[in-house]
């Protein structure tokens, strides 16, 4: 991943891993935004699944249906209250930054 990998104490690993699992980040691999949200995503220590949605298929499918357009980095977000799709590497990052630190 990246030379900077975040370690939390275990506990707090756990927590990171509950939140993030409700996450997605829609990318194209050689895209420069999306690896530095995917960097951003190692410093903090973060595991968040990885959608490539370059090629046509389900992920650029789902990007354009339910996100309404096909620009990456783009994370999808799914709480009980619904699905917030968050484009900008630089807004994506913030929030990332903000959940890797809370409940510390």
């Amino acid at each position: 991943c990246c030379p900077a990998v975040k370690k939390w104490p275990k506990e707090k690993q756990r927590q990171l891993d509950e939140q993030t699992v409700s996450l997605s980040l829609y990318e194209f691999k050689a895209c420069p935004f999306c690896v530095k949200v995917r960097w951003a995503m190692c410093r903090l220590g973060l595991t968040i699944r990885l959608c490539d949605a370059k090629k046509p298929g389900e992920h650029r499918e789902e990007l354009l249906k339910k996100g309404g357009k096909i620009k990456v980095p783009c994370l999808r977000i799914e709480t009980q209250e619904g699905t917030t799709w968050l484009y900008e590497s630089k807004a994506i990052i913030s929030y990332l930054t903000k959940l890797s630190h809370s409940n510390t």
